[in-house]
């Protein structure tokens, strides 16, 4: 495979400063167009050996080495074999070789070794690293200006705080340790886009200590956590308050040693329970509210999510027969066209006479099939668009391109020099023209320009005061260069010489190549000016051998050409018999399947009369089974009747003999009660009574009137749930009601028609 001969010299990267390379970065547009970043930038880091070569890799897959060298003689050909041009394998590498392709890292790393040595050795000097002049005022201004990329951009400071890094103390080893002990830890400064708040966790909490006899009250609130009610919200406030309040009041309560204060403190131990209790009644109301909110906030989401479902099921059924009717209507349309298209046809020609064609008119008319051919008559103008191209004598060979060189005028090939003639600066009216008096404009700030440029220095003029001289350095010594001997002498002629092969041998090679690259440009020019004889005669049997080589693919293009016209009448007469078999066999296979259609509409319709006869059968049938089971539940109904009259009779009698013997072990039991009663009531003193009345009071009323409350709380505690419910249960069996109703009314109208129908067919077949 030839190399191509085109040399491509490597693009130059362009320096830019911190902050444009920053902005590049973030922008992302430094992939495509800066490919070999990593090896010209120096703030261009990888983190390893491994990303440095696939970096690389991917720079040699984004540039690609292969370039397209045209042919001059196929330069607009649009054949497969006959290319435009060819694909070849650039020898130049866009990087130079100047350039290193290693990674940076390990300078890094040997750097990073020496400055560690010069820590732990006092005795090593580390070597100063001298940095080039940025000449930042000079000729490497242009790179430190940053033109922003969005129009409109306001410059704004960086949102970063930079971590100071603190070297450890380095401890000297033991003397007697061989090698030295490697740090476990190190600090690295790092920096982030963002602020320390918005990356904030918690909040620092020092530590406190607490003096003796004293409990602060800040301390109460040690529960509460950062986002576990602080910072401190309405809710947070109020238990505050009620805990001072508590606090307050457990300081008023009476001492439990006095014993005279006993019932008071009770009292008021009662009174805040039941303000506890009413508290919490309260919250659990309010938690209730608020989560029969949040059930409400849910089923109207329910329901705005089952309406948007709705609707775009009814927008895409709209859509849907939207597009069914654009369909068919265009469909329609387009039947209508056709349609009057072909009315205007008849319409043309009533009488429907055959009438030649008018090749004049035709012609005349610029509307016709001659030069607007319609593509569903079947003709398709683009299809033999080679017609079309100029094949021209003069053009394509190259004797008609001298001739026609020949008959060109004098003056192409000779041009005529005219002299200039002088501009006319002022107008008619004698002023100076507005284009002129800005040239002169601009002649004078040129001249003033080039005067300031080469304007003389004046000489100085002597100083008053005397100033010293400065003292010149000393010279360097001249080096001497020492004889060497004649052997050596030889040797460096030697080399001197095989030197000047070399170069030699380089010209000549790259003379050569330069023949080899311009070899068709040769040939073009010994083509153009073939002026020998022998050179003529070349040609003249070139030509003779391509007329003879013309004159056989004709020939042998005529032959192709009837073989291939008799071929496609034989092929023309086997598709016309078979054409003519096959609609014959499709004449055949309508008629079989009419025939078989029209048995299968009989065979169908004998099984429907005799479906019909089994139909009635079996409602026959049915009605005989129903009478039967009527008469056997008439049997069963008289035979429950005696038994049930029976089983009453017994069961009275037995209850009314219970109930007697019940009243006489009553009375005899009371009997004896009355006497206990008696015998104690004359026995027990008054405190002994009072206590059995306080008794009976507190098993007897107190637990009714609690139970009494617990219901009531109950009761309205569900009440709330319970209309929820009958509002829910009440509007989908409403819709369900309604829905039963419309389907039953369906129902009971088909079977009223079906009834009909089948009384209609009785009447029919009777």
């Amino acid at each position: 495979m030839s190399h191509a001969v085109t040399i491509e010299e490597p693009q130059a990267q362009p320096q830019v400063s911190q902050t444009q390379y920053r902005a590049r970065l973030r922008a992302g547009n430094h992939i495509s167009n800066r490919v070999y970043d990593f090896l010209y930038d120096p703030l261009f880091i990888v983190s390893s050996e491994k990303d440095h070569r696939q970096a690389n890799v991917q720079a040699t897959l984004i540039r690609s080495r292969l370039r397209k060298v045209p042919r001059f003689k196929t330069m607009f050909s649009n054949l497969i074999h006959y290319p435009r041009y060819s694909l070849y394998w650039s020898k130049s590498d866009p990087v130079p070789p100047f350039i290193s392709r290693e990674w940076k890292g390990h300078e890094e790393k040997h750097r990073e070794a020496l400055r560690q040595l010069a820590i732990t050795d006092t005795s090593f000097q580390m070597p100063r690293e001298v940095y080039e002049d940025p000449e930042v005022t000079g000729k490497n201004r242009y790179k430190y200006f940053e033109r922003p990329f969005l129009p409109f951009f306001q410059q704004m400071p960086f949102s970063v705080v930079y971590a100071i890094s603190k070297a450890e103390p380095y401890t000297f080893p033991p003397t007697s340790t061989k090698h030295l002990s490697i740090p476990s830890k190190s600090t690295v400064g790092t920096q982030t886009d963002y602020r320390d708040a918005d990356v904030q966790t918690d909040p620092y909490s020092p530590e406190y200590v607490v003096c003796q006899d004293s409990i602060p009250e800040l301390l109460t609130l040690a529960t509460l956590t950062w986002g576990r009610g602080l910072p401190a919200g309405q809710a947070e406030v109020e238990m505050i308050e009620r805990a001072r309040e508590k606090r307050v009041w457990e300081a008023t309560l009476p001492a439990l040693s006095d014993t005279s204060q006993f019932e008071k403190r009770r009292k008021m131990m009662n009174e805040m329970e039941r303000k506890e209790w009413a508290f919490r009644e309260q919250e659990i109301e309010k938690l209730q509210e608020i989560r029969l909110e949040v059930l409400k906030e849910l089923l109207r989401k329910r329901e705005e999510n089952q309406n948007e479902v709705n609707m775009k099921h009814l927008n895409a059924r709209w859509s849907k027969l939207q597009e069914a009717k654009e369909a068919k209507m265009a469909k329609i349309q387009r039947t209508h066209v056709s349609t009057i298209r072909k009315l205007v046809g008849k319409g043309k020609n009533i009488e429907g006479k055959l009438e030649r064609r008018n090749i004049i008119k035709d012609y005349s008319d610029y509307a016709s099939q001659v030069y607007g051919p319609l593509s569903r008559l079947g003709c398709f103008p683009d299809n033999n668009s080679e017609g079309f191209v100029v094949k021209n004598h003069y053009l394509n060979t190259y004797e008609g391109l001298v001739e026609l060189e020949s008959c060109l005028p004098d003056f192409v090939t000779q041009p005529r020099i005219r002299a200039p003639k002088p501009k006319v600066i002022t107008t008619k009216a004698g002023f100076l023209k507005r284009a002129a008096r800005l040239d002169y404009e601009l002649a004078e700030v040129h001249k003033a320009l080039l005067d300031k440029k080469n304007k003389v220095l004046e000489a100085r003029k002597p100083p008053r005061f005397l100033q010293r001289n400065p003292i010149p350095q000393p010279r360097l010594p001249t080096p001497t260069l020492e004889m060497t001997s004649n052997e050596e002498e030889e040797i460096e002629m030697a080399v001197i010489y095989l030197q000047k092969l070399l170069r030699g041998r380089v010209v000549q090679n790259m003379m050569f190549e330069g023949k080899e690259k311009r070899m068709e440009l040769i040939q073009e020019l010994r083509t153009c000016h073939a002026l020998q004889e022998d050179e003529k005669l070349v040609k003249k049997a070139e030509k003779q051998v391509t007329l003879a080589l013309q004159r056989q693919r004709n020939l042998h293009e005529h032959k192709v050409s009837l073989v291939e016209n008799h071929l496609a009448g034989l092929e023309g007469r086997a598709l016309a018999d078979m054409f003519d078999f096959l609609s014959k066999e499709l004449v055949r296979l309508q008629e079989e399947r009419r025939i078989h259609a029209f048995v299968m509409l009989a065979e169908r319709q004998r099984r429907v009369r005799e479906a019909e006869e089994s139909g009635r059968r079996q409602v026959e049938k049915q009605r005989l089974r129903e009478e039967d089971e009527i008469f056997k539940e008439v049997v069963k109904v008289h035979h429950s009747t005696i038994s049930s009259y029976l089983e009453d009779i017994i069961l009275n009698t037995e209850a009314n003999t219970a109930e007697e013997q019940a009243r006489a072990e009553i009375e005899k039991m009371a009997e004896k009660i009355n006497d206990i009663a008696y015998e104690m009531e004359s026995r027990r003193s008054y405190l002994q009574s009072e206590e059995i009345v306080a008794e009976l009071v507190y098993s007897f009323l107190i637990p009714e009137v609690q139970k009494y409350f617990v219901k009531e709380k109950v009761r309205n505690a569900q009440r709330k749930h319970i209309l929820a419910a009958h509002q829910i249960i009440h509007s989908y069996t409403e819709s369900m009601v309604q829905k039963r109703l419309t389907e039953g009314q369906q129902d009971e109208a088909s079977n009223a028609a079906m009834l009909l129908e089948k009384e209609t067919q009785n009447e029919n077949n009777s």
